[in-house]
């Protein structure tokens, strides 16, 4: 086999995963909708052709060839014209995971996190752990680690560590990511309700997460969080070692003495009643500390050293698009974080609170993904948001879903529900607007948090520009 041809590949994951086809030795060109940088310029840099758009014609790569194997990604429908040509000629097709697994998990050891929350950092660390203590991981990342640069890398070591996606695998497959990646050691750092669009009720994604605990072999090892009772209860199904960790508690791997320093947390680790240490994790927010926590409980049990987790650990630099700053003009820090969920919502604004206690704290929000759109968290966010001083809603992203009027956030209930409780909160629709209005209204001092799944309109690149010409 040489020759593959990607559906969906300007997608974070399917790009990140061709160029570990390329690192391979495989000829690789894709096809997407919406070719647009980063994606875009990164798969032209590793040599990898996309057509822009989805033809038939495109799985003719020469008048005699056609692909060796076709790699499907979960945005392909049945009705693509790729796909029903694919069917048509009856070539080898897989679905990303799979693919993943055949090419590249079958002979390593694989480390799989998983959770509702904290997957990508968690992720992140634990390859920047394992590379530090020269131990080359492969790995494959949702985000983009800052140590690294980049989301995929092929690795010549043992270990091979995934970010493991609860999502549905494709349209000929609609069970979860996770359950393809043949996982040996695994972290299961909470579980709750999200992916409205594929996931009826909270049971309904617990059941996922069972069937991912009841592939882990006997000789693995499964880390979960011991603040999470419903994450606990599932792992308590594991046919393999289980080790809790958690803050201040009853905990294998417990974080204790937690003081901010700087950007970050300064904290001791015990394991099973024995101090290890202390440590200075760069990250801000407890729930960092957690994510750090979980990391080291796998590293640990595969042989990298305290020392060594120390080191590292004050050298993680973070991922792209979690509590990233993009730049400081006039006073005003403006940060992008990928927070859409409640939960997220509330610990990423819980720690930018920590991080700069005495400025002035913008939430702006964008609510852009299949549950965010929805009602079914509209309440909450009139929660967490008001834990900022100033909040602005866009309009919901729109997208071809078909979702109905009655069933879609109302972005004005939240704004009325957050004034009621004493916040400055504005519906602002148009980005354009909202980078006028926080160009307008902020000042020396103030902090501008922006959370997106998405670019959210490019406003973090024009508030610091339109700042900039201000001053």
């Amino acid at each position: 086999m040489k020759t593959i041809h990607v559906l969906g590949i300007c997608g974070s994951g399917m790009g990140a995963f061709a160029r570990l086809l390329v690192q391979q030795g495989f000829e690789v060109r894709g096809s997407d909708e919406g070719a647009f940088p980063p994606m875009s310029l990164r798969l032209a840099e590793w040599g990898i052709p996309v057509f822009e758009g989805y033809r038939a014609e495109n799985l003719d790569w020469s008048p005699n060839q056609t692909p060796d194997l076709v790699i499907v990604g979960n945005v392909i429908r049945r009705t693509n014209p790729e796909a029903e040509e694919m069917r048509r000629r009856n070539l080898p097709h897989l679905s990303f995971p799979e693919a993943l697994r055949w090419l590249f998990l079958t002979n390593r050891h694989s480390i799989v996190v998983t959770g509702t929350h904290g997957k990508t950092t968690t992720t992140s660390l634990c390859a920047w752990l394992l590379e530090s203590a020269g131990q080359a991981p492969g790995f494959l990342i949702g985000g983009i680690p800052k140590n690294f640069a980049r989301s995929s890398e092929l690795g010549r070591g043992r270990y091979f560590v995934v970010e493991g996606d609860e999502y549905d695998t494709a349209y000929f497959d609609k069970g979860p990511k996770f359950l393809h990646y043949q996982p040996k050691s695994s972290i299961l750092a909470n579980i709750e309700f999200d992916h409205a669009d594929i996931y009826r009720d909270i049971t309904h994604v617990t059941e996922s997460f069972r069937r991912f605990v009841d592939i882990l072999p006997e000789d693995g090892h499964l880390v979960v969080c011991g603040h999470e009772q419903l994450a606990i209860d599932v792992a308590h199904r594991a046919a393999c070692a289980v080790e809790t960790y958690g803050i201040d508690g009853d905990f294998d791997w417990v974080a204790t003495n937690l003081v901010p320093v700087g950007t970050g947390f300064r904290f001791s680790v015990s394991y099973h009643g024995t101090l290890k240490g202390e440590l200075f994790s760069p990250l801000a927010g407890k729930h960092n500390v957690l994510n750090a926590l979980a990391s080291i409980a796998i590293v640990y049990r595969l042989g990298v050293s305290f020392p060594e987790i120390v080191a590292a650990i004050s050298q993680f630099e973070g991922v792209v698009k979690r509590q990233d700053i993009r730049g400081e003009v006039g006073g005003i820090l403006v940060i992008d974080d990928y927070a859409h969920h409640p939960t997220a919502v509330r610990e990423t604004i819980s720690a930018i609170r920590t991080r700069y206690p005495t400025r002035r704290l913008w939430a702006l929000f964008e609510a852009e993904s299949n549950t965010s759109r929805r009602k079914i968290f509209q309440d909450q966010y009139g929660e967490v948001l008001s834990g900022a001083d100033v909040v602005v809603l866009s309009k919901p992203l729109k997208k071809n879903d078909k979702l109905a009027d009655t069933d879609q956030i109302d972005v004005q209930a939240i704004v009325t529900n957050l004034r009621s409780k004493g916040v400055d909160a504005h519906h602002i629709a148009e980005f354009t607007d909202i980078v006028d209005f926080v160009a307008d209204n902020a000042v020396h001092g103030d902090v501008i948090l922006g959370m997106s799944g998405r670019d959210f309109g490019g406003i973090h690149g024009e508030i610091l520009k339109r700042l900039s010409e201000r001053s």
